[in-house]
């Protein structure tokens, strides 16, 4: 007869998910509240939610660093801190973008709240872990709780957008379960740590299997990513929902997804897996290229955006393909830095939205609408330049900063070439983002019914994007603190 097996509350280590429970209770408790009232005001869930985020992030800055629990899944590591640190400081910054005026009616509704702290638990769970399983069930869990908030936006193009990132997701999630199998079958683990000791001692045996493995997951982690070819979904789905989201989207998933491949893939490119390398570089010169090749030819803003946060994503792959110290030091400092930039630039796309799209028969945000925009609104011209001129990596704006650590990377691990194409590619994005700026300090207002479209702009906006606009300015001052206590935390987790 078996025995029973015990485990001890101490040797669980709860204190690991934290966390994730802080965010998986405050989402609970918002249900909770909405049925017992029904009907309260949208600014107290928008309170207690950035309380909740609040709460989360205190508990993880009080974690103790290389800590294991729960079966020893959780993985508390200086990747897994600092990633979250990053995915709960966007969080807080996007919640108050809901207390604006009634152009978006998800936000009236409690369930949107819930929904949202749900995702950023299933966030937290992805890169506090180096479980495959448990990496998966964040991704799930976050994933479906974004399909839901997407298709909250009810309009006919969010309810497609949704559709399609539903469908390409599930494609994804299944990549991601035919690789982890695989992976299982050749090591009889499903924990990182030990798919890496086990390869090293079987000296890459199955060579064939683990190519297939990783080939399925890097599908899988590109289709979260938006990298080429499995970016269709992207300018879809960021038009077809609100501003906001679509620029929270352009960034908070992008940073799980980056941890979890660092995860996956540099101990193999550290053992000399040279197709591993090869594939990533490919995909990274692609994802780079073609991205801001299609981003040249939009006609709305919303989606040349959306090809341009492709191409960052590309940009910043490459520091996982390089792999050192200092390349995932500036991976963090430039996604840091994108984040405000970013978030920024898609909050002024709600700022000029109008609920009668009368523009343009197929685009909410197509070039002409921002004509002359210098002499309707002169602030809100100049701060979306500065965005944009950013995002192009103009010195001295922020992006300027990121862009160059992560070159310098390149070139100092000898990927000459890479830095070039990197170079190449930056100059060729500066022609889309000037390509805005043109149409809004140079060209005469369109006409239009008389109607003044650069109103939107209540107090929690103009802050947020007041944030935005002092850190893309004033980056220079910051970048060195924030590149230390980014080092510190990545060479607590040994990469």
């Amino acid at each position: 007869m078996l025995e029973p097996i015990s485990v001890s509350l101490e040797s669980l280590n709860l204190g690991t998910l934290a966390p994730m429970l802080v965010a998986i209770a405050g989402g609970l408790g918002i249900l909770v509240i909405d049925l017992i009232k029904k009907d309260l005001d949208k600014t107290l869930y928008v309170m207690l939610s950035v309380l909740i985020i609040f709460v989360d992030l205190g508990v993880v800055f009080g974690q103790q660093i290389g800590e294991r629990g729960f079966f020893d899944i959780m993985l508390i590591d200086g990747l897994a801190v600092l990633s979250q640190i990053i995915i709960l400081a966007a969080s807080m910054l996007f919640i108050p973008l809901a207390l604006t005026s009634k152009r978006f009616h998800e936000y009236s509704y409690p369930e949107f709240f819930a929904l949202f702290l749900f995702m950023v638990a299933g966030f937290q769970f992805m890169v506090a872990s180096d479980n495959l399983i448990l990496i998966f069930v964040g991704l799930e869990t976050a994933s479906l709780s974004l399909y839901t908030l997407i298709a909250l936006h009810n309009r006919e193009k969010s309810f497609e957008a949704a559709i399609k990132y539903f469908v390409m997701g599930a494609l994804a999630a299944g990549f991601y379960v035919m690789g982890s199998m695989l992976f299982y079958a050749l090591t009889g683990s499903v924990e990182i740590y030990k798919i890496a000791e086990v390869l090293v001692d079987s000296n890459f045996v199955n060579m064939t299997v683990l190519l297939v493995a990783a080939s399925f997951i890097i599908a899988a982690i590109g289709f979260k990513l938006s990298m080429v070819p499995f970016h269709t979904w992207t300018p879809d789905v960021y038009e077809g929902a609100n501003a906001a989201l679509a620029g929270y989207m352009s960034v908070v998933p992008k940073i799980a997804g980056f941890v979890v491949a660092m995860r996956l893939f540099e101990f193999m490119i550290h053992l000399d897996v040279v197709w591993v390398r090869d594939i990533l570089y490919a995909a990274v010169v692609v994802t780079m290229t073609l991205a801001n090749i299609m981003a040249l030819v939009q006609k709305d803003v919303k989606r040349m955006l959306a090809f341009s946060s492709i191409s960052h994503a590309g940009f910043v792959m490459a520091a996982i393909m390089i792999g050192t110290t200092q390349a995932n030091s500036a991976l963090f400092l430039y996604w840091i830095l994108f984040l405000f930039t970013n978030l920024g630039a898609f909050a002024m796309l709600w700022v000029s939205r109008h609920k009668a799209s009368i523009w343009h028969e197929r685009f909410d945000h197509p070039y002409e609408k921002f004509s002359g925009m210098i002499q309707i609104m002169p602030v809100g011209a100049v701060v979306m330049a500065l965005f944009m001129l950013s995002l192009a990596g103009v010195p001295p704006f922020s992006l300027f900063w990121g862009k160059l650590y992560i070159m310098s990377a390149a070139v100092n691990s000898d990927y000459i070439i890479l830095a070039l194409i990197m170079a190449i590619n930056s100059a060729i994005s500066a022609y889309y983002y000037l390509k805005l700026i043109v149409y809004m300090f140079l060209k005469d207002p369109a006409e239009n019914d008389g109607t003044v479209y650069m109103r939107n702009a209540s107090k929690p906006l103009q802050t947020i994007i007041g944030f935005s606009v002092v850190l893309t300015v004033f980056a220079v001052l910051a970048v060195e603190p924030m590149l230390e206590f980014i080092t510190n935390y990545v060479q607590a987790s040994g990469f």
